[in-house]
């Protein structure tokens, strides 16, 4: 399954000098995330973003994560329960261990975590909807209907389709400002219907105004 179907969409790492404050933008994807502070390490299921969060990197932590392909979920922590930030902590042992679906995991690293994914996968305790792309994409599966077919999509991926395009539209349109193109430009690249609209957007998805973001200061968590 993994091998034609990688579940693994976007590895990252990150650490913090000095405390700093952050937007993290909205997202349309689930994730495993590991955060180590000054207690050790803490292991988060976290659901899609759906508005910009302002948050704050303390010193000396430091993060890394797998960001999971569109559909995929650990059906034991569903991410309609886990969006905006209300993740699910799972439990660790001495030594560092983590306890998921009645066993205990050896703790991954960055450079191991795609394995630990293909491991969890094999147990059954990652899922990938199949069917996802095809609603995603308007296509309904042939003899499901049109509700049944967004309560797949919903439950598997957290949100609603119509949520996930307007969030990818609004990360489109955030990244083409935060590179420098103009406002008027992203208007009419972004599909939307004038600046006020935009800024609207800009606004719920990433928490700064289009000129903010195109100045370059804030800091985003994409």
């Amino acid at each position: 399954m993994t091998a034609e179907l990688p579940l693994v969409q976007r590895v990252w790492s990150a650490s913090c000098d000095a405390t700093i404050d952050f937007t993290s933008v909205a997202k349309t994807s689930s994730m495993i995330a590991f955060a180590r502070g000054h207690d050790g390490w803490t292991v988060h299921v976290r659901g899609p973003e759906t508005r910009g969060t302002s948050l704050t990197c303390l010193k000396g932590w430091e993060f890394f994560g797998v960001e999971l392909r569109l559909g995929t979920c650990l059906p034991l922590h569903p991410p309609s329960g886990l969006t905006d930030l209300r993740d699910a902590l799972l439990p660790t042992l001495p030594g560092g261990r983590i306890v998921l679906g009645n066993r205990d995991w050896e703790m991954p690293t960055e450079q191991n975590i795609d394995v630990f994914v293909d491991r969890l996968a094999r147990a059954r305790l990652l899922f990938f909807d199949p069917l996802v792309d095809e609603i995603r994409h308007g296509e309904r599966p042939h003899g499901m209907s049109e509700r049944i077919a967004q309560i797949r999509f919903r439950r598997a991926v957290g949100i609603s389709h119509r949520k996930l395009a307007s969030i990818e539209q609004a990360r489109h349109a955030a990244q083409l400002l935060a590179v420098g193109r103009s406002i008027a430009d992203v208007v009419t690249a972004g599909g939307y219907y004038d600046q006020s609209q935009l800024a609207r957007a800009m606004r719920w998805a990433t928490g700064h105004t289009p000129g903010e973001l195109r100045s370059g200061t804030p800091f985003l968590a994409w």
